[in-house]
């Protein structure tokens, strides 16, 4: 599913928070002084559903000029822009100002919203509409959708959700890929569970039980529980509003401006090379060695501003820089940020982040200069790219890629490690590489595989994972192959379902007698223990206008592990397998070896059942056949250990 985020923007008092709760049913506003001053002061959140399932969290960001860094810290994530204007005022300072910080963080799409038109007649809506037509010229939004509505009598309100959710399926999916990060910009403590940090999930997936590190302390934690909307949720990912309970940590370990990540991916530094603007109506010059507010994700800094080729930035100027912090900062290479003038706070610029951790550069040197455009068009780590997409399954390690390169091993180091944090390549195992847009291939086949498989087996859990890997891989080496469909299952593509692999999405549905046929056989099996009739006889013992399906049936809970063939005439429940291989762990604990009158013996059942349960141990790989003993080969795996 797709995780969007539709960030409100626009002047105080023009209706960003009504017109919310006209499209959700959820007012955003949650603190007491929102409620009296009736202006939003911190970040609110409420999620937009559709009838098809598809929905989109939105966040409800502050239009006070005193409230622009909660702003700030609202649009970090946001895909989509809604820019609120009011008929009644039309462009106002703080709608300047937000429209200009969403361009400086690079968000491509969205649409503007006249409120209140239930307040002005025609003509008036006519000529506000054409005043934002205007001013939305040589932004993101020009050209974009216009759209006039009432929250207040509901006018409008349909047209818009509709050009929501086509905005909304037209936005590029998140990879998942990308090691997770969350900036934070709210800390709570909750009683019985403890600190409770919420963000917008920039990056990434992020699981229940993962490791994670909070940036820039380095404080390990862990995560302990998950919230997506209010819900509990064991994955989420990125594009989604969470709220996320961290173990071990205070509440006063934790501020807003942090970021959770999974561990060591993420560089602390106190200096960034940045491609800097200076907005073309910002009204300032930026001039060498200026102090002014950086603004990243959730967090917000003091920082000098060195010019490495000039030394003043006019408004509408763009140039290479060096933002040195005076506290450490978390970042990655592609990372947006705000700057404001240090006094009065206002936004004249921004750009983007090319280098996370640099050393301190002189100024006018022409060598450092190239290198910065180097990192802004990404050479170097293109060539690494386009080796790993020509090579495709072949996950070369680093030592091979060198060579095929020409390129110095910490130098690849670099643009590897620069290419997994972008998500462009992925590590399936430890050293070895592949292209995302390689892998995006096998998924695809993959996907096409299963599902050929599905409709002509609807009722199986999934293809054997021999046969995928056949399928899929051909004569590739299993360990590889495994490693591969391990990541489409990390990524959500498909799913192991035991020793068989289904799309994601899969699910067995029984018709009612399939259903009653399914339930009859399994407490049979169960009961029945390790002596069972056979298979013909339990057959049998259904009406013959069940025949048809009970075979399906049987078909279906072999295929999910709940009954396992030892023969084509002895069937066991999966709990009477487990007995039967912790009996035998037992004795090989004590013996190398086991005779059909040991395996006998030890069940406590007869030769027939003893002799099935052995043979389908050799034929699996457990065990190995001597003579009349029996060895350890593969051993029992890690389900039955």
């Amino acid at each position: 599913m797709k995780h969007v985020i539709i960030g409100t923007a626009g002047h105080v008092d023009h209706g960003k928070t009504l017109l919310i709760k006209a499209l959700t049913g959820i007012d955003t506003d949650r603190l007491a002084e929102e409620k009296k001053r009736g202006i939003t002061i911190e970040l609110g959140f409420a999620h937009l559903d559709w009838p098809d399932g598809t929905q989109a969290g939105i966040v409800d960001v502050p239009g006070h000029e005193r409230f622009i860094k909660n702003m700030l810290a609202g649009a970090g994530g946001v895909d989509l822009a809604m820019l609120i204007v009011a008929a009644d005022e039309g462009f106002m300072p703080q709608t300047v100002e937000h429209l200009n910080i969403l361009t400086l963080l690079g968000i491509r799409d969205g649409l503007i919203v006249i409120t209140k038109k239930d307040m002005v007649d025609a003509e008036w809506l006519e000529m506000v509409q054409e005043e934002v037509r205007e001013r939305a010229k040589g932004s993101f939004l020009e050209g974009k959708p216009i759209l006039a509505v009432s929250a207040y009598t509901g006018d409008g309100i349909a047209e818009l959700k509709q050009a929501l959710y086509t905005l909304v399926h037209a936005a590029a999916e998140k990879s998942v890929r990308v090691p997770f990060r969350l900036p934070v910009d709210r800390v709570f403590s909750v009683d019985g569970f403890g600190t409770v940090v919420t963000g917008t999930l920039i990056e990434g997936c992020i699981n229940e039980g993962d490791a994670a590190e909070l940036v820039p302390s380095g404080s390990e934690t862990r995560i302990r529980n998950l919230q997506v909307h209010g819900s509990t949720v064991h994955t989420a990912y990125a594009g989604q509003r969470v709220a996320v309970n961290l173990a071990g940590l205070k509440k006063t370990d934790v501020q807003r401006g942090d970021a959770v990540a999974r561990p060591g991916s993420v560089r602390i530094s106190r200096m960034l090379d940045v491609k800097l603007t200076n907005l073309r109506d910002s009204g300032r010059v930026i001039t060498n060695d200026m102090q002014v507010h950086l603004y990243h994700g959730a967090a917000v800094m003091l920082a000098k501003v060195v010019l490495l080729d000039r030394d003043a930035l006019e408004p509408g100027e763009s140039a290479y820089a060096q933002l040195r912090m005076a506290e450490p900062i978390a970042a990655k290479n592609g990372d947006r940020f705000v700057i404001r003038f240090y006094s009065p706070l206002e936004t004249i610029g921004g750009g983007v982040i090319l280098d996370d951790a640099p050393v301190r550069h002189k100024r006018n040197v022409p060598a450092v200069i190239e290198a910065l455009r180097i990192k802004e068009g990404g050479s170097a780590g293109d060539r690494v790219e386009q080796t790993l997409v020509e090579l495709k399954t072949a996950l070369p390690v680093a030592a091979q890629l060198a060579a095929k390169l020409g390129m110095e091993a910490e130098q690849l180091a670099a643009e590897l490690g620069g290419l997994l944090g972008a998500g462009s390549i992925v590590e399936p195992l430890p050293g070895r590489y592949i292209a995302s847009s390689a892998l995006e291939e096998v998924a695809a086949s993959c996907k096409t595989l299963l599902a050929g498989y599905h409709a002509k087996n609807p009722l199986h859990a999934g293809m054997k994972a021999a046969e995928l890997r056949q399928k899929l891989f051909r004569a590739m080496d299993q360990t590889i192959a495994d490693a591969l469909l391990s990541e489409l299952c990390r990524e959500g593509v498909i799913r192991r379902a035991g020793e068989r692999y289904a799309l994601a999405e899969f699910e067995v549905r029984y018709t009612k007698r399939q259903n009653a046929i399914r339930d009859k056989l399994l407490k049979y099996y169960r009961g029945a223990g390790i002596e069972p009739i056979t298979v013909e006889e339990v057959a049998a013992s259904f009406p013959k206008n069940e025949r048809a399906d009970f075979k399906q049936v049987m078909d279906s809970v072999l295929s999910a592990g709940e009954l396992v063939m030892l023969s084509p005439e002895i069937c066991y429940h999966k709990e009477a397998y487990a007995r039967t291989c912790g009996a035998a762990k037992a004795h090989f604990a004590e013996n190398e070896t086991i005779t059909l009158a040991q395996m006998r013996d030890s069940l406590g059942t007869s030769r027939k059942y003893a002799l099935a349960i052995l043979e389908y141990f050799d034929k699996t790989g457990i065990t190995k056949k001597e003579g009349d003993f029996r060895r350890l080969n593969r051993g029992f795996p890690p389900a039955q250990a």
